[in-house]
């Protein structure tokens, strides 16, 4: 998520009857045993550490299962080869009747540290020596497969909650063949969001913060709307944000692009971002795009 995702090569268009397979790879204790529960819970069938040698076993050709299917696969995996799955994901996306998408579950070192120690669980890969040493290795011996990924979640600040809601939007709102677009809200003050594929600054328009009566309402408010859309350049702004947004859709969903974020950012998270966020979500829904529409910085 580039920090959330890999475009792929151009594939086969697929149909909007093509199987729905995502695999889930990643970091131990980054997430991926609850997002393929949550998979599981939206309808998927649910397959957790499948040998890699069974990979070319899961879906024969002539195979009619339509019911879509979640597979995790990590370095705990027999025989893991990161390799033979990045061969076996790139096998998939030129198959018709096919949709994969591979999912990297991420999250920052000193985070994960701290997971396995609150939980008292030892690390696959460091079971006689400190977590740390298991992170790293695992870090290197998975990273191939962050490098092609179709969606990389980065679950550092992510509760249950927010790992749910994002499973949810993005494998229930998105068709097999479409291209989903995540819009977000943020605050410079909390740092830029990893999963972002692009990031828009809005703190060039005029800031409600310094109008009293605003300062407590956010950009949902007609209020904020009405003095954030008053600024002279927010006409022109909004124009060529939606016009590059229109014209770059199309083209990521032809190269086989399943997940755009984007991410719109101010001072404080809860003004411009905000309202410019909720205009651009309201054009593209306009236009038929899925979206789905976040504010990181509002409960």
């Amino acid at each position: 998520m580039d920090e959330i995702a890999h475009t792929p090569s151009p594939e086969p268009r697929k149909t909007a009857e093509a199987l729905r397979l995502v695999v889930v790879t990643g970091l131990s204790g980054a997430g991926k045993t609850s997002a393929l529960r949550m998979l599981e819970d939206i309808g998927f069938e649910a397959i957790d550490n499948l040998p890699v040698r069974l990979l070319g076993q899961l879906l024969p050709e002539g195979t009619d299962a339509q019911r879509p299917i979640a597979v995790g696969i990590d370095a705990r995996t027999e025989g893991f080869d990161p390799q033979a799955v990045r061969a076996w994901i790139e096998s998939l996306r030129a198959r018709p009747g096919v949709a994969p998408t591979l999912l990297y579950m991420d999250c920052d070192t000193e985070v994960l540290a701290r997971r396995f120690t609150e939980t008292r669980r030892r690390h696959p890969l460091a079971l006689d020596r400190p977590v740390p040493d298991g992170i790293v290795r695992e870090r290197a011996l998975i990273g191939p497969l962050r490098d092609v990924a179709d969606l990389v979640l980065e679950t550092t600040d992510f509760s249950l909650t927010d790992l749910r809601r994002e499973i949810a939007e993005r494998f229930e709102t998105a068709g097999a063949s479409g291209l989903l677009v995540s819009l977000l809200s943020f605050s410079y003050k909390g740092g830029l969001p990893r999963e972002a594929d692009m990031v828009f600054d809005v703190r060039f328009l005029d800031n409600p913060h310094w109008v009293a009566h605003l300062r407590p309402l956010t950009g949902r408010d007609a209020g904020v709307a009405a003095h954030v859309a008053a600024d002279p350049a927010f006409p022109e702004f909004l124009a060529r944000l939606t016009g590059l947004i229109d014209l770059l859709v199309p083209r990521f969903r032809a190269e086989g692009k399943s997940y755009l974020t984007l991410a719109i950012g101010c001072t404080g998270g809860r003004h411009r971002s905000v309202f410019v966020a909720e205009r651009l979500a309201a054009h593209l829904r306009e236009a038929g795009v899925p979206v789905v529409l976040r504010h990181r910085e509002l409960p």
